[in-house]
C-alpha cells in the first residue's frame, strides 16, 4: 500500500509538471515580444532561485565533494545547454516541430535508462511511447517545412536533456528535491548572465511593463523553480522511464491553452491526438503493472 501511495503521490507530481511546462508556451508567447530570449532565461533561472534559496530547509543533508559534479551537469548541461539548444530549435525550426521533437523525450529517456540505469525496457512501454507519439503528432499536424539546424539543435536538446535526467537519479535519490534544483538554477543563471549582458548591449536594455514582470514571475517561480522541483522529486520516487512517459502531456496541456487563451484553432486531429497520449500514458502505466503496486 505505501509504494502504491508513493506512485500515486509521483504520477499528480509528473502530471503538474508537465501542465506547467505546457502553460510556459502561453506565457512565453507575449513575454518572447518584449525581452531577448536567453535574457528571459536568465531572469526566469535568477528568479527560481532566489525562491528556492528562501524555501530551502536549513537542516538538509548538504552535499557532498563527489557529487558536485553531477549539480554542475545539471545546471551547465542540462538548465543551460540542453533548454538553450531547445530555445534556439525552437526559433530556428518552429514551434511546432520543436514541440514534436521534444516529444521524443520519453523514447530518448527510456533507452538512455535501459542503458545505463538498466531499467527494464517492455513491449508495454514500446506501445505507450508509440501510442502517445502518434497523438503528438495527429495534435501538431507533421510539423512543416523546417530549418535542419532548428531541427538538429532540438534533436541535440532532446537527447543532452534525456541523458542529464536519467544520470542525474544519482543525486536526486540522495538529497532533497530543492537543493538538487536550487544548485542547478543558480548555476545556469551564472551561465546565461553573460549572453544576457550581451543581449541588453545590444538591444538597449530591458524595458517592462506590469504584465511583463507578472508574466516573468510566473516563469521563474512556477514554471522553472516549481516545475523542475516537481520533476527532480519525481526523478527521486520513479524509474526515469517511467517519468518519461508523462511528457507528451505537455504538447496536449500547450495546445489546449493555446486554443483557450490564444484563440488558436483546434480540430478534430486535437482530440483524437489527445485521447492517443491519455492512452499511451495508461498503457505504459498499467502495462507495467505501476497502477498495482
Amino acid at each position: 500500500m505505501e509504494n502504491k501511495s508513493i506512485n500515486i503521490q509521483a504520477y499528480g507530481y509528473l502530471i503538474l509538471t508537465f501542465v506547467l511546462w505546457g502553460s510556459l508556451y502561453v506565457v512565453s508567447k507575449y513575454i518572447l515580444g518584449k525581452l531577448p530570449t536567453f535574457t528571459i532565461s536568465f531572469l526566469r533561472f535568477s528568479i527560481a532561485f532566489a525562491v528556492l534559496t528562501v524555501t530551502r530547509k536549513r537542516s538538509v543533508r548538504p552535499v557532498e565533494k563527489r557529487d558536485f559534479p553531477y549539480l554542475f551537469l545539471l545546471g551547465i548541461g542540462g538548465y543551460f545547454i540542453a533548454v538553450g539548444a531547445q530555445l534556439l530549435g525552437t526559433k530556428y525550426a518552429g514551434a511546432s516541430m520543436a514541440s514534436l521533437l521534444n516529444s521524443l523525450n520519453p523514447v530518448t529517456m527510456t533507452l538512455f535508462a535501459a542503458l545505463i540505469l538498466h531499467e527494464p525496457f517492455t513491449k508495454s512501454k514500446a506501445a505507450g511511447i508509440a501510442l502517445a507519439l502518434a497523438g503528438v503528432y495527429v495534435i501538431l499536424g507533421g510539423g512543416g517545412v523546417n530549418s535542419p539546424v532548428g531541427i538538429g539543435l532540438s534533436l541535440f536538446s532532446v537527447l543532452f536533456w534525456s541523458l542529464v535526467s536519467v544520470l542525474m537519479r544519482r543525486v536526486t535519490q540522495k538529497y532533497d528535491a530543492i537543493s538538487v534544483t536550487r544548485y542547478g538554477v543558480g548555476i545556469a543563471a551564472l551561465c546565461y548572465l553573460p549572453v544576457c549582458l550581451w543581449e541588453i548591449a545590444e538591444t538597449g536594455g530591458i524595458h517592462l511593463d506590469a504584465p511583463g514582470i507578472l508574466a516573468l514571475l510566473y516563469m521563474g517561480v512556477v514554471c522553472t523553480g516549481g516545475a523542475y522541483y516537481l520533476w527532480n522529486k519525481s526523478l527521486s520516487l520513479l524509474d526515469a522511464s517511467t517519468c518519461s512517459a508523462f511528457y507528451p502531456v505537455q504538447p496536449l496541456v500547450s495546445a489546449g491553452l493555446g486554443m483557450l487563451f490564444l484563440g488558436e484553432k483546434t480540430g478534430l486531429g486535437f482530440w483524437i491526438g489527445a485521447l492517443l497520449i491519455v492512452a499511451g500514458i495508461f498503457v505504459n502505466l498499467f502495462g507495467n503493472g505501476l497502477l498495482h503496486t
